[in-house]
């Protein structure tokens, strides 16, 4: 292979990797928020015999 394939390569896979891990970093240790996106409401008993 030539210099100029070996610079490629090893430019896309470095940069692969650091984009893996960069992601990985971001989900395991990233802040978490202080509140949630979804909840579920109270149910009034009204609505509660309603199928």
């Amino acid at each position: 292979m030539t210099t100029g394939g070996w610079f490629v390569m090893l430019c896309s896979v470095g940069f692969v990797t650091v984009l893996f891990t960069y992601c990985v970093t971001r989900v395991l240790c990233g802040v978490r928020p202080d509140h949630e996106l979804g909840h579920v409401e109270p149910v009034h008993e009204d609505e509660a015999a309603k199928d």
